[in-house]
């Protein structure tokens, strides 16, 4: 992909390695040299932007699996109809009580870190 400018480089450079592009495929992305990249890639501000950007996936696709979530669980609801086989019923009731042990596991730890962190601000 050809690039106009600086600017749109490390955009597209950026967007590169943030998807899992080796330095080698971001390069030719980007249209920018093997050096260069190695360049930026050694640069902390480049860092910080390359971070953020593979947060943003992280947070994009976080949101994408939070919202299919519901749909999930419907449908693990509905799989537990009278008129659904009584194994396919067993296996949807197992799914559910192993998701919501882990789901309650998951808020307890997360209250008691949220706990511990507020105490260690009190104290230091």
């Amino acid at each position: 992909m050809p690039h106009r400018g600086k600017r749109n480089a490390d955009e597209v450079l950026l967007l590169a390695l943030a998807c899992g592009a080796t330095a080698e495929q971001a390069a030719l992305q980007a249209g920018l040299s093997a050096r260069t990249v190695q360049r930026r890639q050694a640069d902390p501000a480049f860092q910080r932007r390359l971070q953020g950007a593979r947060d943003d996936i992280v947070k994009r696709a976080t949101g994408l699996v939070t919202a299919a979530t519901l749909e999930a669980v419907q449908t693990l609801r509905g799989l537990q109809h009278p008129s659904v086989p009584a194994s396919v019923r067993l296996g949807a009731a197992r799914a559910v009580l192993e998701l919501s042990m882990k789901m309650r596991e998951s808020a307890d730890l997360a209250a008691r870190i949220e706990a511990l962190e507020a105490q260690l601000r009190r104290c230091g």
